[in-house]
């Protein structure tokens, strides 16, 4: 199989690892959203605190997330790339989301995300997972 080849493979497996992560969100399960993530993940957040390290701060995270989001829950990809190499790659993507601020305002929030992979034993992990906002 060529490098080229190789290649497309890997942006095709971490393409469908992304979605399939925003299809978990969705459907607010947890095992699903966790299943790809490295137990030693580091997130840069939108929400504080602005660093968590460790699966069960990243699992805990979301907590936050799903009394915050609307129903049914809104965590679409509106735009992705993906630059991979042999063993590390990064998805960069617009995505959107939806909520009720404590105001009781309900929002739609477009946010950017960066995500680090790392290919440990085959498999495509996330190990660094950032999400941002533009100032406003």
């Amino acid at each position: 199989m060529s490098v080229g080849n190789d290649r497309a493979m890997d942006e095709s497996a971490i393409r469908e690892l992304v979605e399939s992560w925003a299809r978990a969100v969705r459907a607010k399960d947890l095992d699903g959203i966790l299943a790809h993530h490295s137990a030693d993940i580091l997130m840069f957040d939108v929400p504080p605190p602005l660093a968590l390290k460790g699966i069960d701060a990243y699992r805990k995270s979301w907590d936050q997330f799903f009394v915050w989001s609307e129903e049914p829950v809104v965590f679409d990809i509106d735009d992705m790339n993906i630059t991979a190499g042999s063993d590390v790659a990064f998805v960069a993507a617009l995505m959107r989301c939806a909520g009720t601020e404590k105001s009781g305002e309900r929002i739609r929030l477009e946010f950017r995300l960066t995500v680090g992979l790392r290919k440990l034993d085959g498999q495509w992990t996330i190990v660094h997972e950032h999400h941002s906002i533009p100032a406003a």
